[in-house]
Formats: C-alpha cells, structure tokens, sequence
C-alpha cells in the first residue's frame, strides 16, 4: 500500500467523466436508473436465502446435512467462477471501453431461478436426485447472477468519485435493493406457502423471475448512462499486444484472488469482516423460516418478520449515510455490528415474552442490516482507490473477490445453520408430511438462531477493528467535496 491518501484521479483511458474528482456532480436521474437495477438482486440474494433450505427440508425431504452441502457446494465454485469474472470484465473495459456484454449476459439469470424450484416429479421423489438437481441449476444461476453483478458493482469505482460521493451512489443502490429484499422476502413465503407443494414455489419463482428479468434490463440501462459521455475508444490491436500481462486476459482465479489479498491489506481486512457478516445475515434468513414456525408457533409470521428485518432500511439508510459524513464509515460500521449482536441475542426469548420482543429485535437487525450492507460496499472502492491507478486498472477483478466473499458468506451461514440442525436431529419431511421435532431439535433451531449469529457477528466486528483506511481517505476527501449529488 503506497497511496492511502493520494489524490484520486480518472482510471487510465478515461478522458471525460460525469462527476468531478471529488464526486459531487452526478445527476440524480442518472443514478436512480443505475440503482433500479439492484430491485432484481435484491431478489435473488434473498428468496434462495430465505426459501431454498427450507424447500430442501420440508419440501423435498432432504436431510438436513445434505441440504447444507447442497447450497454450500455451488457457492465453493463462485470462489473461482466471480474472480475469472471480474477479471473478464476488466478485459472488456479495457478493449471496448465498458463492461456491458457481461452485464447483459447476466440478465438471463430469470430462467435458471424457475428451474431452481422446478423440480419434475420423478426427480422430486428421490432426495438425493432432488439435490442434485437444486445444487445443479444453483451454479448456473449464481454464474449467471456473477456476470450481471460483478460489472454491476464495479461501476462506481469506474467512476471519479471521491469518499462521501462514493457512499452517496452506494445509498441509491441500498435504498433500491432494499426494496427487492422486502419484496423477495415478503411475497415468496407468500406465494409459496407453507411449503406443501413443489407447485407453489414454481409459481413464486415464475412471478419474482419476471420481476427480476425486468429490473435488470432497467439496470442495464443505468449502467450505460453513468459512462463517461466521451468514452474511451478501443484501443488498435498493435496496442492491445503491447498491453501490460495482466490485460492479455482473465488469469486464474486462485492467483487472482490470492495477489489481490496479498496486495491490499485494507481490501484483505474488509472482506474477511465481510465474510463473516455476510455468513451472520445469511444465517439469520435461513433459519427464519424455521423460527417463526417452531419457536413462535407461527409459520406465517416469517413474512412479519422479513418485512421487519428488511423495512428499517428504506428509512435508515439515509441516516446511516449522514451519520458516515460525520462520524466517518469505519465508526458507523463498527455500531451496526456491535447493535447486531445485541438483537440476534434477544431474538433468544422466543414468544415466552410475547411476540412484540422478537418484532423489536428484529426490526433492531434491520437497521443494522443496513449499515452492513452501505458501508462494506463503498468501502471497497476506496480500498482500491487508495492503492493506486495500478489497482484502479483491474477493479472488475476486486469486485469479483469481494462478490465470491459474499457467496461464499451467504453459502456458508445456511450450511452452519444446517449442521446445527443435523446435531439437533432435526427430522426432514416430504410435503404435506407432519414431523413432530425432538426437544434437542427445537434447541438447535433456537441457538442456531440466536447465539451462532451473535457470535459470527462478533467476530466479524473484531476483525473490522483491525481496518485502519478510513480517517486516512476521508481526511485526503474532505477539502474537496462539498457539493451533494443533485
């Protein structure tokens, strides 16, 4: 790390931009355009989340420690598949000028989420055949969701934004997402049901994939308007081969991946805190499903309880975003996750108090959720932005770390909460089939639930203690950017 506090300029082959060095003249139509393209995400990260263990179990009769493998394993491949990605995407912004055709191929992700919950009936009544075929089209829709969100995310890197302006675009994008989160996962327990039909959640796929096929084409669009207006023009072949080693191509994604962590300390810190965190929510929406039903008695009331986790946002992430610009990302980061354990602590009262404590601590993780998610992301950017034009020239391939991080982050909360299960002696079930559960299982949904999360996110606040980028960006920012994005 050479740069901390360097002044930010343009990535190399820019010769325009739609903001100025410090970021504060990006127009607001613009912006919302590019942020409606995370309404889509915000479905796929959630409904697999929220749904796809609990349609292995409950549904498809799948044990519970296979179930865990099963969405554990496809997510081990977006460890190779997100990085070859990034570092596709960067191969195309280099000769075209954007990353566009990937992102356009990623808006195929629709198909591949119906096939998901589309499991044919002879397949449906053998277990393992059943995994097989989940585990099957989820590496394709994770493929598929990586080539629309790798590009996706690096664009405000790609921008010339400075520190706050960053977290300005960032507070679009999670105001919008949000939005797709608290649609995923309210309407598909909804549309799905109590899970007594593989039917059901073929209809919930079929309605939330076109939902996500449109915003996506919608973000494409954004994506395309926050280009620089004069874009940089294809370089002649004789240049391309005279083009540093790393534009030849994509290299391998362990080498990738291992010389941006090597590199990049702050990057390192902040996505190992990440990865627990990521790991903590994900947790926390697997085994919703489970709570609401076994603990609260209530199998309906995960869609209260989603809407309670994910609304806070919509209002919170605003504050969050003024409160960074005083108190700086690092300190409002190290809150949420401090206040998080705390709620995923008190969710431990099940309905013995009533149902009003667990609302509360819900809606506790909710604003904390938003930080979470605000923070992480607009500080990758000033990670890379902080390291110097040579890290700048290959951000499609931090951006691919850092989604693999999330992934596997997102792979690794359900497959721990599946394992608790397993020593619960959790009993599977097929559809329509009732399962009284053992006391030892009721515990394993109840501490999985509750101290596992609380404990991850702990660690996650630890190791974000170590990240000591921040005051050094914000103070190289702030004489410079004042004017708020109109």
């Amino acid at each position: 790390m050479d740069a901390d506090a360097r002044p930010e300029s343009s990535p190399p082959g820019h010769k325009g931009s739609i903001a100025g060095e410090a970021g504060g003249d990006v127009p607001r139509p613009a912006l919302v355009r590019y942020a409606l393209g995370s309404a889509g995400m915000g479905v796929y990260v959630t409904v697999p989340g929220l749904l796809l263990l609990y349609f292995l179990t409950d549904t498809l009769g799948v044990a519970p420690w296979l179930a865990g493998l099963t969405l554990l394993a496809p997510k081990v491949v977006d460890v190779v598949v997100h990085p070859f990605i990034g570092s596709l995407s960067d191969r195309e912004r280099a000769l075209r000028g954007n990353r566009l055709r990937l992102l356009t191929a990623g808006c195929a992700l629709a198909p591949a989420f119906v096939a998901l919950f589309a499991v044919p009936g002879p397949v449906a009544d053998r277990p393992w055949a059943a995994a097989v075929w989940v585990a099957g089209w989820f590496v394709v829709a994770n493929t598929l969701f990586a080539s629309y969100q790798v590009p996706y995310l690096a664009t405000p890197t790609d921008m010339t934004v400075g520190y706050h302006g960053r977290t300005r675009v960032l507070s679009f994008r999670m105001v919008v997402l949000t939005v797709g989160i608290l649609i995923g996962g309210a309407l598909s327990p909804l549309l799905a049901g109590e899970g007594d039909s593989v039917a059901r959640y073929v209809v919930m796929a079929l309605v939330l994939g076109v939902f996500t096929a449109v915003f996506q084409v919608v973000g494409v669009g954004g994506v395309r308007d926050l280009l620089p207006a004069e874009r940089p023009s294809v370089a002649p072949r004789s240049a391309r081969a005279a083009a540093p080693a790393r534009r030849r191509g994509p290299r391998s994604a362990p080498a990738e991946v291992l010389d941006v962590l090597r590199r990049n300390v702050p990057f390192r810190i902040l996505a190992l805190a990440y990865l627990l965190a990521s790991a903590t929510t994900h947790l926390v929406l697997a085994g919703l499903p489970y709570y609401t039903r076994h603990e609260l008695h209530r199998p309906g009331f995960t869609t209260v309880l989603m809407a309670a986790f994910v609304a806070p946002a919509l209002l919170t992430t605003p504050l969050w975003f003024r409160l960074s610009r005083r108190w700086g990302k690092q300190r409002c980061l190290l809150a949420a996750q401090a206040a998080f354990v705390v709620g995923a602590l008190g969710l431990g009262v099940g309905d013995s108090a009533g149902l009003a404590v667990p609302v509360l601590c819900t809606l506790v993780l909710g604003v904390c959720f938003a930080g979470l998610q605000l923070f992480p992301f607009s500080m990758v950017p000033d990670t890379i932005r902080g390291a110097g034009s040579t890290e700048t020239e290959r951000t499609g391939a931090y951006t691919g770390v850092w989604t693999a991080t999330e992934s596997v982050g997102a792979a690794a909360g359900p497959y721990l909460y599946s394992a608790a299960l397993a020593l619960g002696g959790y009993a599977a079930a097929r559809a329509g089939q009732e399962v009284t559960q053992t006391s030892g299982a009721h515990t394993a949904i109840l501490l999985g639930f509750t101290v596992v999360p609380a404990l991850l996110m702990a660690g996650s606040l630890v190791v974000q203690l170590r990240y000591r980028l921040d005051a050094q960006a914000a103070r190289a920012s702030a004489p410079t950017e004042d004017e708020p994005v109109r």
